[in-house]
């Protein structure tokens, strides 16, 4: 004998949230496995461009010209 009985909107609810929460866990791993990527994609990208990094000589500084300079107004 039983003590209650689902009913067919009950189960459809049931099923449908069991639906969701499985999505939702799917779309988490998804998420964090694209993180992972990306991450990694970005370190990488750091570590070539600290290897390409070389200095840049500077030119001898110029001299400040001496005079006044001309603002006018567009």
């Amino acid at each position: 004998m039983p003590i209650a009985k689902i009913t067919g909107q009950g189960l459809y609810a049931m099923a449908f949230s069991v639906a969701l929460l499985w999505s939702c866990l799917i779309g988490e791993r998804v998420m964090v496995q694209r993180a992972v990527a990306e991450r990694t994609r970005v370190l990488h990208e750091i570590e070539q461009l600290q290897r390409q990094r070389r200095p840049i000589p500077v030119t001898a500084p110029t001299p400040i010209r001496q005079g006044r300079f001309l603002v006018t107004n567009c």
